[in-house]
């Protein structure tokens, strides 16, 4: 049997992608099961510098697998109800948890379709990068379902809570360009362009001051959760470990020499 997903992490770029074409990447139970554990494996690397997530063919995840899904319809209500709780909870939460903790960038690639959970995973990345072809939808709701994997949380934070409400109840599809002005992707590319597009991405964020980085993903995952006075302090904590820092050296001594700093990630 095919793995669902694949991994791995070279010359510190990971990359995480979703394996089953044929299906457009939708989440099964059997990929919810692999997901946590590459996500896992993945984040415990000691060489991550970089993340990738994307998927294998034309899409990037087409949502929760309906078929996978429909084998449970003879289910009594309650043990569907446990059965789609507990994977949530045990499976599908932990992904999206450590892709918001881990601590270096985490960059969507993103072609065809994303919809349902493929949202919740792309906005679970600091940054995205779409095809123009790209088409999305959170779906939920015309499957009688509200959201899972972090949705209903990173929506309205990006695209503000009455134009989430709208994604959410009428489930339309909308194109790349609207994405983009939405803010839910950073990047539209052509079709063609969107590998060279990411790569270039990577490399630059792969050179550049990976412990820093990560002090700002934890700065700015908290920033909505804390009050002023706590985030000015977790801002001085984060700035004053960071000066203790070579890369904060090299960044001080490559301005003075007026050329590019060749930070080394601590």
């Amino acid at each position: 049997m095919a793995q669902t997903v694949l991994w791995e992490v070279v010359d510190g770029i990971g990359r995480l992608e979703l394996n089953r074409p044929d299906s457009l990447n939708a989440l099964s139970f059997e990929m919810m099961e692999a997901l946590d554990e590459a996500s896992a494996a993945l984040v415990q690397h000691p060489d991550l510098r970089v993340l990738v997530v994307s998927g294998r063919g034309g899409h990037f995840m087409a949502g929760g697998d309906i078929r996978d899904f429909s084998r449970l319809l003879d289910r009594a209500p309650d043990e569907r109800r446990e059965t789609f709780r507990t994977a949530i909870e045990k499976r599908v939460n932990p992904v999206v948890e450590r892709l918001s903790r881990v601590p270096c960038p985490v960059v969507a690639k993103v072609r065809g379709a994303c919809a349902g959970f493929g949202m919740s995973l792309m906005l679970a990345c600091d940054l995205a990068v779409a095809s123009n072809d790209a088409v999305f939808t959170t779906a939920y709701a015309m499957l009688g379902l509200p959201a899972d994997g972090g949705l209903s949380y990173f929506l309205p934070r990006v695209v503000g809570s009455r134009r989430a409400a709208e994604l959410f109840l009428l489930s339309e599809r909308f194109d790349a360009q609207r994405a983009l002005e939405l803010g839910i992707v950073n990047r539209v590319v052509a079709p063609e362009a969107l590998d060279a597009e990411v790569e270039a991405l990577v490399a630059r964020l792969a050179a550049g001051p990976g412990y820093a980085y990560g002090r700002i993903r934890s700065l700015l995952a908290d920033s909505l959760e804390q009050s002023l006075e706590a985030q000015l302090l977790a801002e001085a904590e984060a700035f004053g470990d960071c000066s203790a820092t070579g890369d904060f050296a090299e960044g001080i001594e490559a301005f003075l020499a007026k050329r590019k700093p060749r930070f080394r990630g601590r």
